[in-house]
């Protein structure tokens, strides 16, 4: 008789699940799917463009949502039903399949239970990435887009909707920056542990034969707001400049002044927009992104905690928070939780939830300063 008795881990994982549950509350996210859901069919929603968009995006994260609970909930029902079978049936390879069910289960309760961790003010809210090439020239280009592609396939992994905003091409290889957005459920929550100083060390392609090579890319995440809790910026404390949308090596890639660059003057901070088609379009997003990290660099100051959100990073030796390690040995490690990996290829190739679990953990458990 085969021994398909996993009933302590499954109601290890039953137990989980309701605790889920309860954090997430489905009663009020199927209030709040119907309410969106009644705005959503309403004639005149685009009336206004910009409610509308919000309409639509917050149903959709809903949405998202919820079916993540209710196809958790099915496929722990439909467990029991193939546990039975393979009792019935005596099937070796039907009780491997339910073993390897049940521990697919458990991995998305594990991911689902560090969601419930989110409970900071923002961090429901999309997410605002900024890469940029650090101290190790073409080496620190190159690894800023490797950065870059890591987070875009991460991004894709999971079915989240991203849109890279600007890309500064580096002359070599590789960019010295780049912004994206991350639009989905708790994605700034999600991502703002990997904010930091990212450090690679490897044979550099570009230098001497047999030379290693000591790069590093700072990440910045910040929560893109709603336009309602934006800082209002005078327009005499700006500086707009225009210019033309430019690929690698500096190619143009636009024929019409449509990019958009703007200084804050108070601060210095500087956004740059290239990837709507318009100049106004592109105005438009650079300001919002503008006002996000003004509203940030207020909330920093007024709590003296300049690090607690998007923090001051130097992208230099001392205060690096990863390392990438792919010569004389392979190792991703978080100096911050100690988490590592011995698979760089697999974390360059988006496989990054095991990090952002530990870090989201170790954040909860961290004291505040």
């Amino acid at each position: 008789m085969i021994d398909v008795d996993f009933s302590e881990r499954i109601g290890a994982a039953r137990s989980t699940f309701a605790d889920i549950r309860a954090v997430v509350d489905v009663d009020r996210l199927q209030s709040e799917i119907a309410a969106l859901s009644e705005q959503a069919s309403a004639p005149d929603l685009w009336d206004d463009t910009s409610h509308a968009q919000k309409v639509t995006s917050d149903l959709s994260h809903r949405q998202t949502e919820l079916e993540r609970i209710e196809a958790l909930q099915q496929r722990l029902d439909d467990l029991d039903v193939l546990i039975e079978m393979a009792k019935e049936a005596d099937d070796e390879d039907a009780a491997a399949e339910c073993a390897a069910e049940l521990t697919a289960i458990e991995k998305t309760l594990g991911e689902m239970e560090v969601r419930t961790l989110l409970d900071g003010e923002y961090d429901a809210r999309p997410a605002v990435v900024t890469i940029r090439a650090g101290a190790g020239g073409v080496d620190a280009a190159d690894f800023a887009d490797m950065l870059l592609r890591m987070y875009l396939r991460w991004a894709e992994q999971h079915d989240y909707s991203t849109t890279v905003m600007d890309i500064s091409y580096a002359e070599e290889a590789g960019i010295k920056s780049a912004t994206f957005e991350v639009d989905a459920p708790h994605a700034f929550g999600t991502l703002s542990v990997e904010a930091g100083t990212h450090r690679l060390v490897r044979m550099s392609p570009f230098g001497a034969a047999g030379k290693r090579q000591t790069s590093f890319a700072a990440v910045e995440v910040i929560p893109l707001l709603e336009e309602s809790a934006a800082i209002e910026v005078p327009e005499t404390d700006i500086r707009v400049d225009v210019f033309r949308s430019s690929g690698p090596g500096g190619q143009s890639v636009n024929t019409t002044d449509s990019a958009v660059r703007i200084t804050h003057l108070p601060t210095g901070l500087v956004v740059s927009m290239q990837n709507e088609k318009s100049q106004i379009q592109n105005r438009a997003a650079a300001m919002r992104v503008l006002q996000s990290r003004l509203l940030i660099l207020q909330k920093e100051q007024e709590a003296a905690t300049k690090k607690e959100l998007a923090g001051t990073i130097t992208a230099s030796w001392g205060d690096q928070m990863r390392s990438y390690v792919l010569a004389p040995y392979q190792m991703v490690k978080d100096l911050r939780t100690e988490y590592e990996v011995n698979n760089p290829s697999a974390v360059f190739d988006g496989d990054l939830d095991g990090f952002i679990a530990a870090g989201i953990k170790w954040r909860k458990r961290a004291p505040v300063e």
